[in-house]
């Protein structure tokens, strides 16, 4: 049974310190996706405190939270938080600036990761016109009233398409286009992608294919004079398949089809596919594929213009700047490697580990980027590393230099990208912190610059 719950209790929540107020030339946004405003994990956001002491930028509140990978999604003052708390998935509406609680809902699921992950939402809260859009870990998809919190509607994908449970259970961000919401669906009978009415969540249209659900975003490009969404697609089968699917996100129709995925049973791709412009496009994994650039032709056709089996994303999504990729590459913490690489040739400029020696808790321990995430912001990166190191680097095709550094937690599994709305910043802790004991926490810190 779905239900409505009432406002979640006050003691999960820290309110330390208030912001800064905005500077009178500031310029924000909102962030209402996981990849922000543009979708490629870019903050338009200035100024921005440029730099902090040890200890880190001045936490504002931090909220305890539930199991998942999910970012929060934010609207003017309005923080949607997404995760799963004593079998429930939660959505929750919090003030953006304080924290506090504005409304709740929630519905039970069951699930258990076959691999020992967290049994969470990995994907994002989408808003878009008033609206809430979430993709649970069983499939469930909901929609809410942003300012209520009130059902509009939801659907148990699942059971509707036969949805496997897939590797990790479902990942993948949906994305809003015109008036429909697009999904990477991976039903049981060969219902790859789906599109739902944003108003009253009726499929509008279904895009039949063998390839089944990845944990990569669809993302939204325009080719060849037309709209068209990009999806990375394959899902757990054997043989394994899967691929690009580029097709119209009005109608569903299928305009191009590339096959692009590792042979191995066990992989599972997540890094989104990106358009660089005039019909390029680029995919990463990191089982065996590497990376690969495309050229979607006039005709939708596509040629192959280079592959590099030696640069392969995990999850994160690199990050296009004056005609160079950066991004980290691979599978394990052990061996990621940032890089930078000039995208129309493919040429690597450096690929290499981005480290520093620091002490915890009284030992002196060598601490790297990892498989962090990358965001852009006011002319440097921010990136947080898998374990909670917050870094301010300088990253060019010369190389590379941090800049600024903290560790604001301890704890593995710190995979979700920060989020940039309105001069703060909200960052997921999603293990206990190993040198505080502190749970599973949603971050808000203060980083308005003058």
């Amino acid at each position: 049974m779905l239900l409505a719950s009432p406002v979640c209790a006050g003691e999960r929540l820290q309110q330390l310190d208030d912001p800064k107020p905005l500077a009178a030339h500031a310029f924000s946004t909102d962030w209402p996706r996981f990849n922000g405003p543009g979708d490629d994990a870019k903050s338009l956001e200035q100024p921005l405190i440029k730099e902090w002491p040890e200890t880190g930028p001045t936490l504002l509140w931090s909220l305890e939270k539930g199991e998942g990978y999910a970012s929060p999604a934010i609207v003017g003052n309005i923080l949607i938080l997404f995760h799963r708390l004593d079998g429930n998935e939660i959505v929750e509406a919090r003030k953006a600036e304080t924290g506090e609680a504005i409304w709740e809902y929630s519905y039970p699921v069951e699930y258990r990761d076959r691999y020992g992950y967290s049994a969470g939402p990995r994907a994002s809260p989408v808003v878009w016109d008033g609206l809430v859009y979430l993709h649970g870990v069983t499939a469930w998809l909901t929609c809410l009233d942003l300012e209520t919190g009130k059902l509009a509607w939801q659907r148990d994908l699942a059971k509707e398409y036969e949805v496997p449970r897939y590797f990790f259970g479902k990942g993948s961000n949906p994305i809003v286009c015109g008036d429909v919401l697009v999904l990477n669906l991976g039903g049981g009978k060969g219902q790859c992608m789906a599109g739902f009415d944003l108003k009253t969540g009726k499929t509008r249209w279904i895009l039949e294919d063998e390839w089944g659900a990845s944990y990569s975003s669809p993302t939204i490009a325009s080719i060849a004079g037309r709209t068209v969404c990009l999806a990375l697609t394959g899902g757990e089968s054997k043989p394994a398949t899967g691929g690009l699917l580029i097709f119209d996100p009005q109608t569903g129709e299928r305009l191009s089809r590339f096959p692009w995925r590792s042979p191995r049973y066990e992989s599972a791709t997540a890094c989104p596919p990106m358009h660089l412009g005039d019909g390029f496009v680029f995919l990463s994994e990191c089982y065996d594929k590497g990376s690969v650039l495309l050229r979607i032709l006039p005709d939708f056709s596509h040629e192959v213009v280079w592959e590099n089996r030696k640069i392969g994303i995990h999850w994160m999504t690199p990050v296009e700047k004056d005609g160079y990729l950066y991004g980290v590459s691979g599978r394990h913490q052990q061996g990621a490697e940032v890089f930078c690489l000039e995208w129309k040739t493919g040429k690597v400029l450096w690929q290499e580990p981005i480290g520093w020696r620091t002490e915890i808790d009284g030992r002196s321990v060598n601490l790297q980027l990892f498989r962090a995430s990358l965001l852009w912001a006011e002319n440097r990166f921010l990136c947080l590393s898998e374990f909670g190191s917050l870094v301010r680097a300088d990253l060019s095709p010369a190389g590379w230099k941090i800049e600024e550094r903290a560790q604001l937690f301890f704890s593995p599994e710190a995979w979700t990208l920060p989020a940039i709305s309105h001069g703060l910043l909200y960052v997921m802790q999603n293990e206990t912190d190993r040198m505080s004991g502190m749970p599973s926490r949603l971050l808000c810190y203060d980083f308005r610059g003058r």
